[in-house]
């Protein structure tokens, strides 16, 4: 089933508000950090409801700052998850820090919070706990919080599938320590690449704001707003260049206006999946009922006990169709870094095994139409009856 047009996995909307930003940008001269980066970081702190925002060159930075900023050391553990992108455990290891990797709940994708305590309460040196909000799914917080508030860990959570997306009614990003964000291209807000730190608390906030720069004490911006001679400043800390561009803040402002209007259209896809999926011999993605889902992804798990096809037979008959598809995401414990470093075997965490090998994530985006949409769910049908 195929109309010729092929249906991406994945799809950036990106309109004239954006475009004409861009251009404004380019012809003002400032290209670097400056006034649009400002203007971005004041909006995503009012949108989320937090005193600070921050605005830096990737998500991945953000968490490495977040992660600095709270005092992870050389030999500290740090909980995550390992069903997730390399990125979130590869920053615990920038700072010469172990992951400690908790299995996931089979419904949400989430790190399991009765794994999580056990771990927290037979292994020493916890300082932190990194939860992921996969997919856009809230992560279990008021367990999560409470763990981290009775062993006095802090919590930094990675929420690049996240925005925008609540728990029990507040925002994420008003949970944790410190909460990072991601705009890469597949994201719910996209801007390439780039990342947004948010946090309440006003140390973090400045020791992360120093040091995403080189450590500089002003930026370039600030001092040419200052009384202080432009050409002034002091090295504070040996810091990192991890600063976002007005170029590509200015994608985010406008961006981050659509926001919740994009949300609205993903949850429309999502639930049509739901609807016309929910009789084929596979799973689709639980919702909890009192949260908010940014829907990032949409997974569906193959129940390959019903199929006489694997996996790879059907994402290849999809994208045959002209429907782009990917898998989110191979566990970290299967990956040779990982792997290699602390002697994990694939059975070491059988939930993330179990759902990696069943899962498939359909194309979800604003600009997919009902047409498009039905595509999908007829190709799929076809392919699994």
């Amino acid at each position: 089933m195929n109309n010729n047009k092929f249906l991406p996995f994945a799809l950036p909307s990106i309109g004239e508000e954006e475009i004409n930003e861009v251009v404004d940008t380019l012809r003002s001269g400032w290209l670097t950090s400056g006034p649009k980066t400002k203007r971005f970081e004041e909006d995503f702190a009012h949108f989320i409801g937090v005193p600070y925002a921050l605005a830096v060159n990737s998500c991945t930075a953000g968490l490495h700052l977040a992660l600095e900023a709270i005092g992870i050391q050389p030999g500290d553990k740090v909980i995550t998850t390992p069903y997730t992108f390399t990125a979130t455990a590869e920053v615990i290891r920038y700072l010469g820090a172990e992951p400690l990797f908790v299995d996931i709940e089979p419904h949400t994708f989430n790190i399991d919070t009765q794994k999580l305590a056990a771990t927290i309460d037979t292994v020493d040196g916890v300082k932190a706990i990194l939860p992921v909000h996969f997919g856009g799914q809230s992560c279990d917080m008021d367990s999560i919080l409470a763990l981290a508030s009775r062993a006095s860990l802090k919590v930094i959570e990675d929420a690049a599938h996240a925005l925008p997306a609540s728990y029990k009614g507040r925002n994420i990003g008003n949970l944790g320590d410190i909460t990072v964000y991601s705009f890469y291209v597949t994201k719910t807000v996209a801007t390439g690449e780039g990342g947004m730190i948010v946090t309440a608390n006003p140390e973090y906030a400045e020791r992360m704001r120093t040091l995403r720069l080189h450590g500089i004490s002003r930026d370039v911006f600030a001092r040419s707003a200052s009384q202080q001679p432009t050409w002034y400043y002091e090295v504070v800390a040996p810091g990192y260049k991890y600063n976002m561009t007005d170029i590509t803040a200015a994608l985010g402002i406008h961006q981050l206006q659509k926001a919740n209007t994009f949300r609205q259209r993903r949850a429309e896809i999502a639930a049509q999946y739901t609807q016309e999926l929910a009789d084929l011999p596979l799973r689709t993605p639980y919702q909890h009922p009192h949260n908010t889902h940014a829907w990032h992804l949409y997974v569906i798990q193959l129940q390959l006990e019903e199929l006489s096809k694997d996996r790879n037979t059907f994402i290849e008959r999809m994208n045959a169709a002209g429907i782009g598809t990917s898998v989110h995401f191979i566990p970290l414990h299967l990956q040779r870094y990982w792997r290699d470093r602390y002697g994990f075997k694939p059975a070491d965490f059988p939930v993330a095994l179990d759902v990696y090998q069943r899962a498939v994530s359909l194309p979800i985006y604003p600009s997919m139409n009902d047409g498009d949409v039905a595509r999908v769910i007829a190709t799929i049908r076809q392919i699994l009856t």
